[in-house]
């Protein structure tokens, strides 16, 4: 089988390195928007554009199914292309659901971050008000580390420094679990344990989309027999040496935060 998966950036890096443990014998094709990166700072409409130019472009290559790992353009885009193209097309959305099942400490409360477009969509609004019965749910955008992400920039005391300041009005230590709502912030759960406490649990939404993904792929795709492995694209163009090494570099970040619950 061949999949797709489609980010803003290198933030779907994290729901690909999922899916290469949950589909081992696929063929993925990734596709990180880095000439139009990052989303959240972009208009709706301009989001759209992009989505549509972009799904069409990977189902030119012959791909079963797309995964839009962006949970920026699922919220803005993914309702109205679902029904417009003859492959499955699978979105994104903040692991709130899963954060409220698992939390055990009822004393504690959940907290949401994600892009602008997001935390402020009606999307994640309706989402919250289904699950959150005991109103324990705070929600807060925290863009720039999209930024960081895209520089490669894992490591610097800018990082925390950024999230103290964003995170100034709220009481840090009364929570029990962030919800990662953009896949670029998988990387930087040891600073989010630095700014909340090594206590604090994290919640993302890869698994969940993977297996969703797995319920709608039709049956030829398990058929084929393509070759495993993965194909890099940076907006339309295949990647460059320098660029795979880069790519590379993120993927061990990745290995080392999944570590880190």
């Amino acid at each position: 089988m061949k999949i797709a998966i489609y980010d803003s950036g290198i933030g779907g890096l994290s729901v690909l390195y999922q899916a290469q443990k949950m589909l081992p014998d696929a063929e993925f094709l990734y596709y990180a928007d880095e000439k139009h990166v990052p989303y959240g700072e972009k208009t709706r409409e301009e989001i759209r554009g992009y989505v549509e130019e972009i799904l069409n472009f990977l189902i030119d290559r012959g791909v079963d199914a797309v995964v839009i790992a962006c949970n920026t353009a699922t919220s803005v885009a993914k309702k109205e292309f679902r029904n417009t193209f003859p492959v499955p097309i699978v979105g994104m959305e903040p692991a709130v659901k899963k954060a409220v099942r698992m939390q055990k400490d009822e004393n504690k409360r959940i907290f949401v971050t994600a892009t602008p477009i997001t935390i402020y969509g009606e999307k994640l609004d309706h989402l919250i008000a289904q699950v959150d019965a005991h109103h324990k749910v705070d929600k807060w955008p925290l863009p720039m580390l999209v930024r960081f992400a895209e520089r490669c920039n894992f490591d610097s005391p800018e990082i925390d420094e950024y999230l103290r300041k964003e995170l100034k009005d709220f009481d840090l230590t009364g929570y029990e679990y962030v919800v990662l709502g953009c896949t670029h912030f998988n990387y930087f759960k040891e600073h989010f344990k630095t700014v909340f406490g090594k206590d604090i649990h994290f919640a993302d939404g890869n698994e969940g989309t993977i297996r969703q993904l797995m319920r709608v792929l039709p049956e030829e795709a398990y058929e084929r027999k393509d070759r495993p492995g993965v194909t890099y694209y940076y907006s339309g163009r295949p990647v460059n040496e320098y660029e795979q090494n880069q790519i590379q570099r993120y993927l061990e970040q990745l290995d080392k935060m999944y570590k880190i619950n």
